[in-house]
């Protein structure tokens, strides 16, 4: 039976070292107050017991903060995610502030529960992808001076700095650069629907369609907030239906992998697609797609946080980061028979 070693605390060092705990505690917090010889003693004491020091209790003793910074995010499995996570943690370690994360798996309910959670190890800023319709429940964290930015989607009924990327204007400009090629079935797929990211990409697409003479877009858009109906599925069912779009407009990453499975199970190579958000393998696959920089969407709002901590103050900043589109060979297709409607 294996038994688990006790970990070693500051007294421990002090009688390993011989000296006292406040000269073992001035080591690591004041360091400039002990000799050299007494210092290295400590400090190989400390290593010999694999002493670590707390520096949370240390910075919550002291009053001050405690150098860490949380990000609530959806799940890990999406790369949209950790890219966005390794933004911030960048930026994070230019400073010398270290970033704890926690995941929602993008539902409503796991966001406050684990915002909660970090707010009391007393992170001192709080980066969010907000995955529920209300973020009112950080309001008196904020009026407490912790500041809170909000990635990719605007907090709601909260006064936040946001760091969000320009979706009208792309999908709106993806959606005519296929009109011109003879689509006129154009389909949009994304779930969820309910997020600003669709809201606003759904709004250029139906722009675009409008402005072409096709206002009525619900034989081929698909907005579903069913997170439980595979993409696939869902592309699948349009592709079956009577009149199939001959483009696709793929809402997020997952969708765009659903729609490549689904196309490959038909047989389909004629189909348009165009992806938003880029992937891995997308280029090796003749993706096109709708691109942006997700680690800079971290890096930004990581510099907004340190900001904030410096000056709680000043009037809420909302950053609006560029978006392209890459052509790749599948946004390009031309419909096999001109569709007219």
């Amino acid at each position: 039976m294996t038994t688990m070693q006790q970990r070693a605390t500051l007294d421990d060092v002090a009688r390993l070292a011989g000296v006292s705990a406040k000269t073992v505690s001035r080591v690591f917090n004041q360091r400039a107050l002990v000799g050299d010889d007494t210092a290295e003693r400590v400090l190989a004491a400390a290593k010999r017991l694999r002493f670590r020091p707390n520096t949370l209790a240390r910075g919550l003793r002291r009053g001050g903060g405690t150098d860490t910074v949380g990000f609530v995010m959806g799940e890990f499995g999406n790369p949209f995610y950790y890219k966005v996570a390794s933004g911030i943690e960048r930026e994070l370690a230019d400073h010398g502030v270290r970033l704890v994360v926690a995941t929602t798996d993008d539902t409503p309910d796991g966001e406050a529960r684990v915002a909660d959670a970090l707010l009391g190890q007393r992170v001192d800023a709080l980066l969010l992808i907000p995955a529920s319709a209300d973020q009112s429940y950080l309001d008196g964290e904020r009026q407490l001076g912790t500041p809170i930015v909000s990635i990719d989607r605007p907090a709601r009924n909260l006064a936040a700095d946001s760091v969000v990327l320009d979706n009208r204007p792309v999908v709106r400009e993806a959606t005519r650069r296929l009109l011109a090629l003879g689509h006129r079935r154009i389909a949009y797929v994304c779930t969820p629907a309910d997020v600003y990211t669709q809201v606003e990409r759904v709004a250029g697409y139906r722009e675009a369609m409008a402005d072409a003479g096709i206002p009525d877009t619900a034989p081929w858009a698909r907005l579903d907030d069913d997170r439980s109906r595979a993409p696939e599925r869902i592309i699948r069912e349009l592709l079956e239906q009577a009149d199939p779009p001959t483009a696709i407009i793929a809402g997020n990453n997952r969708v765009t992998v659903g729609a490549l499975r689904a196309m490959r199970e038909a047989g389909d190579d004629r189909t348009a697609l165009i992806g938003f958000d880029d992937f891995d393998t997308a280029d090796v696959l003749g993706v096109s797609v709708i691109s942006y920089d997700p680690a800079e969407l971290g890096r930004r709002a990581a510099h907004l946080a340190l900001e904030r901590m410096g000056d709680p103050t000043g009037v809420t900043k909302q950053l609006v980061l560029p978006t392209w589109i890459i052509e790749r060979g599948s946004g390009e297709r031309t419909p096999a028979v001109a569709a007219t409607r």
